[in-house]
């Protein structure tokens, strides 16, 4: 039964133009109202009232957030870090996942293939502070056998914009 969910979570959800053109608008600016919206896409408020929601229900649109620029707010580094574990096994793996999940200087952790088990992306305000992320509580993971951390000199493309 879970792996059903799990699929129909993950099901891509048929999209007509109209839907698309949604999903463009909303992800430039969250901020616009259905009317403006309508406007835009030449619809009346109602349907695309309809469409945002259908579109919410069915998860293609998981969240409305803010983005901040993390320079701005004293967090000036921005550090790939690449993890290997010890041993591939579901306790393992757990531990890691709820240890590095909890950590509020990581924004972004992928299950990845090829060398490595994981790619962390975290910010810190700068080198001694991700030193000290680094050796107090990523190292501290049970678990974890190899590390690199590559850090980020220039951010060239910066986006959420799926369409």
């Amino acid at each position: 039964m879970p792996a059903k969910k799990e699929q129909a979570a993950t099901a891509a959800i048929t999209l007509d133009d109209k839907d698309i053109a949604i999903l463009r608008l909303l992800q430039q600016n969250a901020k616009l109202t259905v009317r403006e919206i309508a406007a835009s896409i030449h619809l009346s408020a109602t349907p695309v009232h309809e469409r945002i929601k259908r579109m919410e229900a069915n998860g293609v649109i998981k969240q409305y957030a803010t983005l901040v620029d993390h320079r701005k707010v004293q967090k000036g580094i921005m550090v790939i870090c690449y993890i290997s574990l010890k041993e591939h096994n579901r306790k393992v793996a757990k531990v890691f996942i709820d240890a590095v999940t909890a950590f509020p200087e990581v924004l972004e952790c992928y299950n990845i293939s090829g060398q490595f088990d994981f790619m962390l992306k975290i910010v810190s305000e700068n080198m001694e502070t991700y030193h000290d992320f680094y050796l107090h509580k990523l190292s501290m993971i049970k678990g974890i056998s190899h590390t690199q951390s590559i850090f980020v000199m220039g951010i060239l493309k910066d986006t959420h914009q799926l369409l």
